[in-house]
């Protein structure tokens, strides 16, 4: 293929054509195929494994000696987690230091070995090898985690990021189905289900190690790192590298959390079944696949959703989705009347109060995927490539020591007497409580949320030209002020945090003022009013483009009256002369007329309703350089932008 680049017209052709493409179409390309099959099929096998070994001893505890089928679930869900936090963040550093395919063929030959001792433990009923074979494989999806996560941008373009991950989070859960009925089925199998599960365990680990063989090389980001064997002082410094951006680092920790409140729900399967729902072990595979389809569903339409960006926004509205169903799933359950036998399949569908369970399962699940899926793109997309590994390592480390406090907090409140509907409960209102937390420490989350809202609940934005927005480096953004949420609709359209520079009236706001100080906005006045915070304002959007970051003025000072563009002031020249920066134009068009804008006569746009009073438009131009940044020459270019639609 020819090196050369292509020419304008072909590539913003070629882009558009892309852009229209559907993610599925990863799927016939070798640079993702055979990885998402050699991770599905990880997945899958882990699961075999896990459900098998959970139904035998949940349901068939006579064989197994010293097994307490009321914690077994809990205690290997332990195990398997416990090697997340000895071993990840030594396997971080291998994933930065050699080829991600090579260490992919390493890892699933391992899977081999460890599938022929958890072989041994179901032809033999030995509870301690099945244990031991659990260990193992926590081993190989540590090794492995590292691998999967930071192969991603290595192979996708940022707007195949989003997609991209919402494809192997969609095939995960969907292979957490398929292993969750291979091995709940086999286990059922009273005669020759022990056989079923190691011919199956090894089949597929088989299959994975030659599917693997297709995955093409992946440079290593670091070749010269050396790696530092000790897990407890590595741990502590990946933590740190992930600490260096606070975004990044409380996104890990929001996944984190996210797996804590997974653990709970995965692992409390069946025992719900058993003792809540009074239904057999066929009942729980129904369960597991209602909450992958969920998680599944929502993974995939985080593409379409977010525009193929990284969009944070949907974040919060996936917490919120994730209390609400899990809060109804406590109300759903908590009272129903024990059945007197275990129901089969068609016994638990034919009550209509068990739709309600599966409808809350499904949902929960689903906006766990709207959660989980912008926070890892957004970790891929903002961490360096030289230790993206080692910060999807910290994750990797955060997510286990939360899975393993899931299980000790189920296993505390089992212990209490708690039901599993109240552990349910507990978690949904933990959740509140975390993501609360988490929105307060980094309000960036929650103006997204609100920008994404009021764009897709009333209004639909047409962005032309968005890509000059610079994706590094600093730079002054300056627009025409058409309305009081401009600034909410520029963030949501830029790939990057915007430091706004805002009326200092409106910075120190009550309700609102605590808002605008985490998002890090620079107050500014008029000089006639405070030339002290004029001045600090400047040398405050100085230091920021010296520190790479974007900062947007409204060069009008002030919203306009008559929907026409107000004289531009020296704002952004003074800026300038701190810092000089690339300046980017850009128009609003639509705002004026709403009940946003300054006209007598706005209207509230009708939520869903599409129409012309709905269209928006975000035109970028062209970056232009300082010295041709002059008020005059930039009203010009913004009017030009914006054209006749206010």
């Amino acid at each position: 293929m020819s090196e050369h680049p292509l020419p304008a017209s072909r590539e913003a052709s070629r882009r558009a054509g892309d852009d229209g493409d559907s993610q599925f179409r990863l799927l016939r390309e070798r640079r993702f195929a055979p990885f998402f099959w050699t991770q599905f099929l990880g997945a899958m096998n882990d699961n075999v494994f896990k459900v098998g070994f959970s139904s035998l001893v949940t349901f068939q505890a006579a064989r197994f000696s010293g097994v307490d089928p009321n914690t077994a679930a809990f205690l290997i869900s332990a195990i398997f987690i416990l090697p997340f936090v000895l071993f990840s963040a030594t396997s971080g550093q291998i994933a930065d230091k050699y080829d991600k395919a090579t260490l992919t063929r390493l890892v699933k030959t391992f899977e081999i070995a460890v599938m022929l001792v958890g072989g041994a433990g179901f032809m033999l009923h030995s509870a301690p090898l099945l244990y031991v074979c659990t260990f193992l494989m926590g081993v190989h999806s540590t090794v492995f985690g590292p691998v999967k996560y930071a192969y991603l941008p290595q192979h996708l373009k940022s707007s195949e990021l989003v997609g991209g991950n919402g494809l192997v989070e969609m095939g995960t859960f969907v292979a957490i189905l398929v292993g969750t009925i291979v091995g709940g089925a086999a286990a059922g199998l009273a005669a020759h289900g022990a056989t079923l599960l190691a011919a199956a365990c090894l089949a597929f680990a088989l299959i994975g190690r030659a599917v693997s063989g297709f995955v093409p090389k992946s440079e290593a980001p670091q070749p010269d790192l050396r790696i530092n064997w000790n897990p407890f002082s590595e741990t502590w410094r990946n933590l740190a590298l992930a600490r260096e951006d606070r975004t990044v680092f409380l996104s890990l920790l929001g996944i984190s959390w996210l797996w804590f409140v997974g653990a709970t729900f995965l692992t409390s399967f069946f025992n719900f079944a058993k003792d809540v729902l009074s239904a057999n072990p066929d009942v729980v595979t129904i369960l597991l696949a209602t909450f992958s389809i969920g998680i599944g569903t929502g993974s995939l339409l985080c593409e379409k959703l977010s525009k193929r960006r990284v969009e944070i926004g949907l974040v919060p509205l996936g917490s919120i989705g994730i209390s609400v169903f899990a809060i109804d799933l406590f109300f759903a359950s908590h009272r129903i009347p024990p059945a007197g036998h275990l129901l089969d399949v068609g016994e638990f569908l034919a009550v209509a109060s068990h739709w309600r369970i599966l409808a809350d399962l499904f949902l929960l699940a689903m906006f766990g995927g709207f959660y989980s899926v912008p926070l890892y793109a957004l970790i891929q997309s903002r961490s360096q490539p030289t230790h993206r590994a080692r910060i999807i390592a910290a994750n990797n480390i955060l997510n286990s020591f939360f899975m393993i406090v899931s299980s000790l907090m189920a296993l505390g409140l089992t212990s209490l007497g708690v039901g599993i509907p109240g552990i349910f409960l507990v978690t949904a209102l933990l959740n509140v409580v975390v993501a609360a937390y988490i929105y307060s420490l980094v309000p960036e989350f929650l103006l997204r949320f609100l920008a994404w809202l009021l764009v897709h609940t009333f209004y639909r934005i047409r962005l032309v030209n968005a890509e000059r927005i610079p994706r590094r480096g600093g730079a002054v953004l300056v627009c025409n002020h058409v309305s009081f949420v401009d600034a909410i609709v520029i963030m949501g359209e830029s790939p990057r945090p915007i430091r706004f520079v805002m009326d200092h009236e409106i910075f120190h706001a009550r309700f609102i003022g605590w808002l605008f100080r985490h998002v890090k906005a620079i107050p500014i006045a008029p000089a006639h009013e405070d030339a002290a915070l004029l001045e600090r304002a400047y040398d405050a959007c100085g230091r920021a483009l010296e520190a790479g970051e974007l900062i947007c003025i409204f060069p009008e000072g002030k919203l306009t009256r008559t929907g026409e563009i107000n004289q531009f002031r020296r704002g952004v020249s003074e800026i300038l002369l701190r810092r000089a920066a690339p300046v980017v134009p850009m128009a609003l068009g639509g705002l004026w007329g709403s009940v946003f804008s300054r006209d007598e006569g706005g209207r509230v746009p009708r939520p869903i309703r599409r129409g012309v009073m709905s269209r928006l438009t975000l035109t970028v131009g062209e970056p232009l350089d300082p010295a041709d940044a002059t008020p005059e020459h930039l009203q010009r270019v913004v009017s030009a932008l914006r054209g006749v639609r206010k």
